[in-house]
């Protein structure tokens, strides 16, 4: 089954096109960085309207690359025989901006009518989990996804496709928010993550132990601490210099990832541990999680750099099982920007 993927959830415009939620035909993103860095942070009105401007030239590439025509039809037979023409259409209703997720959503309804297809409303979040899966197709569950972006963080484990168990998420501020509000108080720009791993390279990580937030007896996690302890230290020690402080503070947010997810694998008896979302891109928390699986003799599964950040070859993934597990959305289905993410 081929599935067209759209994802407008934040400040990514992105359409794909996904084979049997496994293999990627064509996927191309477009980021609003530049647009928003002045502002320190994304502007929801300022997203909308870049994501109309985008949409459809992003989904023509996305076909093209895929060699399928405006009608989501092969332009040419495929070299093994008649090429596959589109069979659903899938894109991302929550989480996100409300203004980002309707062009979206508008848009991929609008083409599953057009082309009587069925459409599939997918969870941003839930998207993310099946990045690995698409550079990993032979990946065994079950496996604890740690899923760490700018507004999300969670341990998920993952028996089957669309079987999955929330272990802990954040009770504050997310990895990737902490990561750009500490940025951006240290003068960095926007995005933090980015910033501070690059800065934290030049930085020693084990000069100032700043805390880590327990959370004994469960597998959630608090950095809105971590953050606070930061911006008192600075103001209390005006001359340390930025690269020590981005590399304790990065420090001491891996810290606590590590600890909790591979606590987590081994007390599941998983067969194997994932990285999702935005800040596991970070180049400190991929050494680490693999040194830690390397420890343990347990697999640690890195999506490229690409797959970690928004992307629609992750929607349509997702988009591939959840019409296999549940059929397609009804057309009524709309953008739901608090969409949760539960067992």
């Amino acid at each position: 089954m081929r599935v067209l993927a759209v994802e407008t959830s934040c400040d990514e415009t992105a359409a794909a096109v996904v084979d049997d939620g496994r293999r990627v035909a064509s996927s191309v993103v477009s980021s609003q960085v530049d647009l928003h860095a002045r502002f320190g942070g994304v502007v929801p009105e300022l997203a909308s309207r870049a994501h109309v401007e985008l949409i459809v030239p992003i989904v023509t590439e996305a076909l093209e690359l895929a060699g399928l025509d405006q009608r989501g039809r092969p332009v040419l037979p495929a070299a093994d025989g008649p090429g596959a023409p589109i069979d659903a259409v899938a894109a991302t209703v929550g989480p996100g901006l409300v203004g980002s997720l309707l062009v979206g959503v508008s848009l991929s309804k609008a083409l599953a009518m057009a082309w009587d297809v069925p459409f599939v409303g997918v969870n941003h979040l839930e998207g993310h989990l099946y990045a690995s899966f698409l550079e990993e197709p032979a990946l065994e569950l079950p496996v604890v996804v740690l899923l760490v972006s700018g507004g999300h963080t969670l341990l998920v484990e993952v028996t089957a496709p669309g079987a999955y168990q929330v272990l802990g998420g954040t009770k504050d501020d997310a990895a990737g928010e902490a990561f750009d509000k500490v940025a951006r108080y240290l003068g960095l720009g926007y995005p933090g993550g980015p910033a501070i791993d690059r800065v934290a390279g030049d930085g020693d990580p084990e000069l100032v132990r700043f805390p880590r937030a327990p959370m004994e007896g469960t597998y959630d996690f608090s950095f809105s601490g971590l953050k606070t302890a930061v911006v008192n230290y600075v103001d209390r020690n005006p001359e340390i210099r930025t690269e020590d402080v981005a590399a304790s503070f990065q420090e001491a947010v891996v810290d606590v990832l590590v600890e909790k997810t591979f606590k987590a694998a081994v007390s599941l008896g998983v067969r194997g541990v994932c990285l999702a979302g935005g800040v596991a891109a970070n180049s400190r928390l991929r050494e680490r999680a693999c040194a830690a699986g390397a420890g343990l003799g347990l697999p640690v599964h890195l999506p490229s750099r690409a797959m970690c950040t928004d992307n629609a070859a992750m929607i349509g993934a997702a988009g591939y099982f959840a019409l296999a597990r549940d059929g397609a959305s009804g057309w009524g289905a709309g953008a739901e920007p608090g969409l949760g993410f539960g067992a």
